[in-house]
C-alpha cells in the first residue's frame, strides 16, 4: 500500500497538447485521491511565479500530467529540480533528447537501433519539394503526438508557406511502410508491444484521441522472437536517452518484404510522458501484464524524484 503523500499534478499547460494534457491529469488526479492521497490540480501557465506559489508550501510529489512543449521538453523539470520537488517520469537531459526528435535519432542508432533514412532541411527546401522523393514525412523538431506530421506520397508541397508554425527548421524521414507498433517501458522493465491499426490514413493527432479511430492490438500479433525484440528495443532505447519511470517507444515494423519473420524495426520515437487517458496505450499494455490504472499511478508515484 502506498503511503498517503501531499501530491500536485501538474496538467494542462499551453502547448499543442493542451486538451489531451488536462484528461491525463484529471484521470491521475481521480486516482490517487481515491487511493488516499492529498491532491491539488495546477493547470500550468506561463507564470512561474504563480506556480512557485501554488507549490508553496512544498508537496512531497509533483505528477508532472504536462504534455508537449515546455511540459515534456526539460523546461518544467528544471524548475522542479531548482525548487527541489520530486516528480514522475524523466529529467531534465533525457526529456531534453528525447523531443529534440533529430538528437534522439543519432543516439538511437549510436546504440545500434534502426532508424528510418532522414534529414534536417529548411522550410523553404520543403516547400520546393527538394529534399526527398516521395513517400517522405515531415515533422517539427520538437512537438509530440503526431502535432504537425505529414506524410508526404506526391510531389505537392506537404504544407503552405503560412501553415507550418513550427520553426524555420523540418525533420525529414524515408516514409517506412508495414505496421505501428509502440512498447511501454516502466523502470527497467518493457511491459508489453501493442500494434495500432488506423481505420484510415496514419495513426494522427486524431486518430490518438478519438474514440473509434484506431484500433489496438494487445500483445502485437508477431511471432515470439520479433516480439521479444520488440521489447527490448523499446527498452534499448529508453536506455538510450537516460529515461526513468515510465515510457513509450514507437516503431514502425517494415515486413512487406516478406514475412514477419524478416521484417525489420525502426524506432520512430520515445514519449517520456505518455498519456493517461481512455484511449492512452501505456495504460492498456500495463492493464494487460496485470498492472491496473491505480498501480500504474502509484508506482510512478513510488517511483519520484530529483534526477539531476
Amino acid at each position: 500500500m502506498t503511503a498517503a503523500r501531499r501530491i500536485a499534478v501538474l496538467m494542462g499547460g499551453w502547448s499543442a497538447e493542451r486538451e489531451v494534457s488536462l484528461v491525463s491529469g484529471a484521470a491521475v488526479a481521480r486516482t490517487l485521491k481515491a487511493t488516499g492521497h492529498d491532491v491539488t490540480t495546477i493547470d500550468l501557465t506561463r507564470d512561474i511565479a504563480t506556480l512557485v506559489a501554488k507549490l508553496t508550501p512544498k508537496p512531497d510529489i509533483v505528477f508532472n500530467a504536462l504534455h508537449g512543449r515546455y511540459g515534456e521538453d526539460g523546461c518544467i523539470q528544471g524548475v522542479l529540480d531548482i525548487l527541489d520537488i520530486p516528480y514522475t517520469h524523466s529529467g531534465v537531459l533525457a526529456s531534453a533528447l528525447a523531443m529534440d526528435k533529430p538528437t534522439a535519432r543519432r543516439l538511437f542508432t549510436g546504440s545500434g537501433l534502426r532508424v528510418a533514412d532522414g534529414l534536417v532541411a529548411n522550410r523553404e527546401e520543403v516547400l520546393a519539394g527538394r529534399v526527398m522523393a516521395p513517400p517522405y514525412v515531415v515533422k517539427p523538431f520538437n512537438e509530440g503526438s503526431s502535432v504537425g506530421v505529414r506524410i508526404v506520397r506526391d510531389q505537392d508541397p506537404p504544407f503552405r508557406a503560412d501553415d507550418w508554425p513550427y520553426g524555420d527548421e523540418v525533420l525529414v524521414e524515408r516514409y517506412i511502410p508495414g505496421r505501428e507498433m509502440t512498447v511501454a517501458v516502466m523502470g527497467d522493465r518493457a511491459l508489453g508491444a501493442l500494434e495500432i491499426r488506423p481505420k484510415s490514413g496514419f495513426y494522427s493527432y486524431e486518430a490518438k484521441y478519438t474514440e473509434g479511430k484506431a484500433d489496438h492490438l494487445m500483445p502485437a500479433p508477431l511471432p515470439a522472437k520479433r516480439y521479444d525484440e520488440a521489447l527490448a528495443i523499446g527498452l534499448t532505447a529508453h536506455k538510450a536517452l537516460g529515461c526513468r519511470g515510465v515510457s513509450r517507444t514507437d516503431l514502425r515494423f517494415d515486413n512487406t518484404k516478406g514475412s514477419d519473420d524478416n521484417g525489420e524495426f525502426y524506432v520512430l520515437e520515445v514519449n517520456t510522458q505518455p498519456g493517461m487517458t481512455p484511449l492512452s496505450l501505456v495504460p492498456e499494455i500495463a492493464a494487460h501484464v496485470g498492472i491496473d490504472f491505480n498501480a500504474l499511478v502509484n508506482w510512478m508515484v513510488e517511483d519520484a524524484s530529483c534526477p539531476r
